[in-house]
C-alpha cells in the first residue's frame, strides 16, 4: 500500500446533536446529545485512510494542552503516526462546536493551532518515504495557504502525487490563488458549495470542465445527488447512498477517504467515486466524523447490498 502523509490542521469537535430549534441570540435551545470528538478535515480524512488500511501519518500543529493530547491520542489510537505533529506550549488547541441535526449542521471556530501550520513546516525531509501528500481545510490554514503551491511542487518533484480538500472559505470571495495552486494537485476534492463558488456556475458539468487545467482529477462531492468526476473529458456520475444520518459531520472527510484509498490502489474513477461515497454515507450512521468510519469490508458489503 502507498503511504500517506496528511499535512493540515488538528482540532476537537464539540457536537452538540439533535436540536428541535436553531439557537437564536438571547435564546436558550437543548439537544438531544453531546459528544467530544476528533475534528478537523485533514484528521478525519487520515482516520478514514488508516481505517480502509491506507498507512497514514500526520504532519501539523497543537497546543500542549488537553485538547491537543486528545488529538494526538486518537491519532495513535488509530494506528497513525505521529512523530511529525508538534505541542507547541505556545498555541491553543483549535476547537469547533457544531451544532447539528440529521438535516444540517452550523459550526463555530476558534482556530488556534488550525492556522498555525506553515509551508516550511514540510519540509523535503518530512516529504521523504511517502508516496502522497494530502491537505485540507485550504482557506482556514491562514500561514499554509501562501506556501502551498509550493508545497505540492516540491512533493511532485519527490515523486508523490497530491490531493486537496478545499473545504468552504468563510470570507466567500473563493480567491484565485486556490486556481493556481491547483496546478501543482492531481485530486482535487471539493463539495457542491465549494465547486460552485469556483466556478462561479451553478452547472456541476460545465464548472467541471471551466476548472480543467490538463492535470487536476477534479472529484465534486454532491451531497444527496452523489459523485462526479471527469475521465477523458466525460462526465462519470455515482449516485449517493441513501441511509439515515445521525451526524453529517465529516461525511465529506470520509468521502476523501475512500475514494483516494480506491485512486492511490490503481481503481478506476467509477469504482473510486463509489467507494468515496459509500464512505461518507456509512460515517452519518454516527456522532461525529470517525466514529462509524468503514473498513474495505464493511465498505464493500454496504455497497453489495445496496446493489441488489
Amino acid at each position: 500500500m502507498k503511504k500517506v502523509l496528511v499535512a493540515g490542521e488538528l482540532n476537537v469537535d464539540l457536537i452538540l446533536q439533535g436540536y428541535h430549534e436553531f439557537p437564536e441570540p438571547g435564546k436558550e435551545v437543548l439537544v438531544d446529545d453531546f459528544a467530544m470528538v476528533l475534528g478537523s478535515a485533514s484528521a478525519i480524512c487520515a482516520m478514514g485512510l488508516a481505517r480502509l488500511g491506507t498507512p497514514a501519518a500526520f504532519l501539523g500543529k497543537v497546543g500542549d494542552d488537553p485538547w491537543g493530547r486528545y488529538c494526538l491520542e486518537c491519532l495513535a489510537g488509530r494506528g497513525i503516526d505521529t512523530t511529525r505533529v508538534r505541542s507547541d506550549p505556545r498555541l491553543k488547541t483549535g476547537v469547533t462546536v457544531g451544532i447539528t441535526s440529521p438535516r444540517d449542521r452550523a459550526l463555530v471556530s476558534f482556530l488556534g493551532s488550525i492556522a498555525a501550520l506553515a509551508g516550511e513546516d514540510v519540509s523535503d525531509e518530512a516529504l521523504q518515504g511517502f508516496q502522497h501528500l494530502h491537505v485540507s481545510s485550504y482557506f482556514l490554514q491562514q500561514r499554509l495557504r501562501p506556501g502551498l503551491a509550493d508545497v505540492f511542487a516540491r512533493a511532485g518533484r519527490l515523486g508523490l502525487t497530491t490531493s486537496l480538500d478545499p473545504g468552504y472559505d468563510p470570507s466567500e470571495t473563493w480567491g484565485d490563488d486556490l486556481v493556481r495552486t491547483l496546478r501543482h494537485v492531481d485530486v482535487f476534492l471539493p463539495n457542491e458549495v465549494e465547486l460552485r463558488g469556483l466556478a462561479q456556475t451553478k452547472d456541476v458539468e460545465d464548472a467541471l470542465r471551466r476548472l480543467e487545467n490538463g492535470r487536476t482529477r477534479i472529484v465534486a462531492k454532491l451531497g444527496q445527488e452523489g459523485a462526479a468526476c471527469l475521465d477523458g473529458g466525460r462526465l462519470v456520475h455515482v449516485p449517493a447512498f441513501r441511509v439515515e444520518p445521525l451526524d453529517t459531520t465529516g461525511a465529506g472527510d470520509s468521502f476523501d477517504a475512500g475514494f483516494l484509498h480506491a485512486w492511490l490502489g490503481g481503481e478506476p474513477p467509477e469504482a473510486a467515486l463509489r467507494l468515496g461515497a459509500a464512505c461518507g454515507a456509512l460515517s452519518t450512521l454516527g456522532l461525529g466524523g470517525t466514529a462509524r468510519q468503514a473498513d474495505r469490508a464493511e465498505a464493500e458489503t454496504f455497497m453489495v447490498s445496496r446493489a441488489r
